[in-house]
């Protein structure tokens, strides 16, 4: 991942009611969730939510799909992988130990990942 893209993810990221739709979005899975549903969930307005998810799908980390009537995010694992990648990357100056924990928490979330890889 390049600088430049790492900044725009965690400058989307930045602001709470983004980064609570980002986690909210996380925590659904693949399958995501319809725009009013992350809506009600986090108790924001339709115009607010609409920025919000714009920010974050212009960062690359949800992408959005039309069933219906409804809009649907998702959170893009692939790309939330990355930006935690470039974060770790060259990680812990010879020092494994600073960087255990991490590594655990990665290997915990790693199922979310390869979920969300399209088949080859």
């Amino acid at each position: 991942m390049e600088t430049t893209a790492a900044v725009a993810g965690l400058s989307a990221l930045s602001h709470e009611g983004r980064l609570k739709a980002f986690r909210l979005l996380v925590q659904a899975g693949p399958a995501g969730l319809p725009a009013g549903e992350i809506g009600r969930s986090l108790d924001v307005l339709p115009s607010t939510l609409s920025t919000a998810l714009s920010v974050l799908s212009h960062a690359g980390l949800v992408r959005s799909r039309r069933e219906g009537r409804s809009i649907i995010y998702t959170a893009d694992y692939v790309a939330m992988s990355a930006l935690l990648g470039f974060l770790m990357d060259d990680c812990c100056a010879g020092a494994p130990e600073i960087c255990a924990p991490l590594a655990a928490i990665a290997a915990r979330a790693a199922c979310c990942i390869a979920e969300s890889r399209p088949a080859a």
